[in-house]
């Protein structure tokens, strides 16, 4: 007898339309209070901690998605992570945005939405539980803990693994659970291979799979069978666990920072931690501190205890409750990558570090109260209630938490409050008020850093840093020497003693500096602009245009570098070759007044006076108090021998005003007005005024100028102006 297709009735019909309509609302609903929480984001700036070396001071992200810039994502490791997809996303919302934060913001909050109605898809998929996964979603969406993740533009690798991570599971599933393929397979492979090169933390994912066989998915086959199934998927995360060791190698803490009794102890605390922001997430901050005396031994043991105790638990009840131990299996799993055994950086534990392994808590505690709810017949509107209760909650938690990551001086304040001692909150907050110009309570957050941990060489570098900003580089230089005595391998520290002994006038150990600053990293910018600074100032010409076009090599968007190469071919009488890079500076600076000053003297020393006084005034625009440029321009005003240039009654009131702003006591200034009145046609008040001029000059030992001014007081006492012999080209 042939079996007959049941047709799907009309009852059949609307309740699958009536569930669709469910599982639509409830993504709606996820979308909605995730953007409720984050999309106050898109009003935040970057942060100076880690947004600088990811985006808006990196050349190369910078300049958008580039042939150069997706051969260097793929090439090589850069900050300590070889994560290219997530360096693409980078240069793609660079290329979409440039560097508004906004956009870098919103795409964070995009792909973390997206993540979100993915788990509430796939765990509705593997379970048929659509409230138990909605809830599951929300949680995930809208905790505090998720608020690093997503507010932090430098944490991109977060959302975007998160996302892979969910399409890597979807595809799983499909193979699970339908024909099981190569090209099912193939799309399971290619998922979690492109979520490792988002970020490696992924790499424990095939266990996890190995865990979802036995629940919710029940596979029947043995666990050798499915092991074997997932060893291709073994070896990519091999192969992304060598990369990132090598990628990570200089962050990679030593035994003698941290023993390996004070790692495992503080994995311990760390997996207790996290249990315990889940349920109480309250003093959230951007760094822990690694605790370097040691954790007090009743915390360690209470914390084994409780994990233990958790895990004794979950298998105890693994054959009626299998939610649990899937649960909890899946936290362990998910957070061995990060709990600390192989110790990169010096925090202790991280609020980003729970991203996907919180989840498995999240199913666990969510079934668990489910059936407890059954059990005990709680009334469904009570219990909806209570999740529409603790969902709020959690919303007015992560709103007021994302607040702390408006910008760099509310993160770290807040990290300053809430955890002490913290000598990173107080380095990054020393930064902070450094780039706002705050150079008085920078020094003092550099000393509080520095009260903390004294043997912190950046802190060392900046605050020495700062000390030279403001004048005092004699006691910048013993600063930067305890940075290198720290860290003799610190670029920076080199760099900025080099400049330091510039400024005290030692330019061969200023030299010395900056070549083993580039020696430690000869794609250093700065330090070939400041190498080319001091050759220049030692007359070693040639030397300092070789340094100035190295710069700019490395990054030709720097303005200051594309001056001091005009300024040194200018000197070579290389004028035409001098004017292109003034012209270049300006149209990266384009109210640099150094610049527009001298392409005015390149122009003069082509003759061409009346494109220099053109940015002769276009200088005075920018900065009409001048009186170098009034001075100049007045000078060129009167004496240019061409009549078509010269402007008499322009030239008297910008000398005049010079001469006002100088209290009249600068010769220079007296010549050029003397000349101005003389080509006006006031030589009495010429003739007066250069002769004050002389006695200033005589006075001052200027033998040069006052042999000028008495030529010129001839010429006004026989009432004719000065002007200056026809240039010859």
């Amino acid at each position: 007898m042939i079996d007959q297709q049941v047709p799907p009735t009309n009852a059949d019909c609307a309740r699958g339309d009536d569930q669709r309509r469910r599982v639509l609302a409830v993504c709606l609903v996820l979308a909605a209070i995730t953007f409720a929480v984050f999309g106050r984001t898109l009003g935040f700036g970057f942060v100076n901690y880690d947004d600088n070396e990811y985006v808006y001071e990196n050349s190369v992200v910078s300049q958008g998605l580039t042939v150069k810039g997706v051969t260097w994502a793929f090439y090589g490791a850069h900050a300590a992570n070889w994560h290219p997809l997530t360096w693409l996303s980078h240069e793609l919302d660079c290329q979409l945005y440039g560097l508004h934060p906004a956009g870098h913001h919103l795409t964070n909050v995009l792909l973390h939405t997206a993540t979100v109605i993915l788990l509430f898809l796939i765990l509705r998929q593997m379970t048929g539980a659509l409230w138990r996964s909605a809830f599951v979603a929300a949680v995930f969406a809208i905790h505090p803990l998720r608020v690093e993740s997503v507010a932090w533009v430098s944490e991109r690798k977060d959302v975007l693994s998160g996302l892979f991570f969910m399409l890597t599971v979807g595809a799983y599933i499909r193979y699970a659970r339908g024909p099981r393929s190569l090209a099912h397979y193939g799309w399971v492979m290619l998922m979690f291979a492109l979520g490792l090169l988002c970020k490696p933390m992924l790499v424990t994912l095939p266990l996890v799979l190995l865990v979802l066989d036995r629940w919710p998915l029940r596979r029947d086959q043995t666990w050798g069978k499915l092991l074997t199934e997932k060893l291709p998927l073994c070896a990519l995360s091999a192969a992304s666990c060598v990369a990132t060791l090598l990628a990570q190698y200089k962050g990679i803490q030593s035994v003698g920072a941290f023993s390996l009794p004070m790692r495992l102890a503080n994995a311990v605390v760390a997996g207790s931690v996290y249990i315990g922001q889940m349920f109480y997430p309250a003093g959230l901050v951007a760094f822990y501190p690694y605790k370097l005396d040691g954790l007090p031994g009743w915390e360690v043991a209470l914390a084994g205890l409780l994990l233990a105790g958790l895990l004794a638990i979950a298998w105890w009840q693994r054959s009626g409750q299998p939610w649990l131990l899937s649960g909890w299996l899946w936290y362990l799993i998910m957070l061995l990558p990060v709990v600390g055994i192989i110790q990169v950086g010096d925090q202790a534990h991280a609020d980003r570090y729970t991203y996907l392994p919180q989840i498995g808590l999240y199913i666990a505690v969510t079934w668990l109260v489910g059936e407890w709810a059954a059990k005990w017949r709680l009334n469904r509107r009570v219990l909806a209630g209570l999740m529409a209760g603790a969902v709020a909650v959690l919303m007015i938690c992560a709103w007021t938490q994302a607040a702390y990551w408006e910008n760099s001086e509310t993160l770290w304040t807040h990290a300053i409050a809430c955890v002490k001692p913290n000598d990173v909150p107080h380095f990054n907050l020393g930064n902070a008020f450094r780039q706002q110009g705050r150079m008085d309570d920078a020094v003092a957050q550099y000393e509080q850093a520095l009260q903390i941990k004294p043997d912190l060489a950046q802190a060392h570098d900046n605050l020495g840093h700062v000390l030279l900003l403001q004048g005092k580089a004699a006691e910048a230089i013993p600063h930067f020497q305890k940075a290198l005595q720290i860290r003799p391998d610190l670029p920076n520290a080199h760099l900025n003693l080099g400049n330091a002994l510039r400024k005290v006038g030692k330019v061969d150990e200023a030299i010395a500096e900056l070549r083993t600053s580039l020696q430690i990293r000869p794609k250093f910018e700065g330090a070939h602009l400041n190498l080319g600074q001091a050759l220049f100032q030692e007359g070693k010409v040639d030397e300092a245009i070789s340094e100035y076009q190295n710069a700019l090599q490395l990054n030709p968007r720097d303005a200051e570098a594309h001056f001091d190469l005009g300024v040194a071919l200018l000197q070579k009488g290389r004028v035409d070759e001098a004017i292109s890079q003034f012209q270049g500076a300006l149209q990266i600076r384009p109210k640099y007044i150094l610049a527009e000053s001298y392409l005015g003297n390149a122009f003069l020393q082509k003759g061409m006076a009346s494109a220099a006084i053109s940015h002769f005034q276009q200088a005075l625009k920018i900065d009409p108090a001048n009186t170098a440029l009034q001075n100049n321009l007045a000078w060129l005003l009167a004496t240019w021998p061409e009549a078509s240039v010269r402007n008499g009654s322009m030239a008297i009131l910008l000398a005049e005003h010079a001469k006002e702003v100088s209290s009249g006591n600068n010769p220079f200034i007296l010549c050029t007005l003397a000349a101005a009145y003389a080509e006006g046609g006031r030589f009495s008040e010429a003739v007066e005024t250069a002769q004050h001029a002389l006695h200033l000059a005589e006075a001052q030992s200027n033998p040069a100028l006052a042999s000028q001014l008495q030529t010129q007081i001839k010429l006004y006492q026989a009432k004719t102006p000065f002007h200056l012999p026809q240039p010859t080209h």
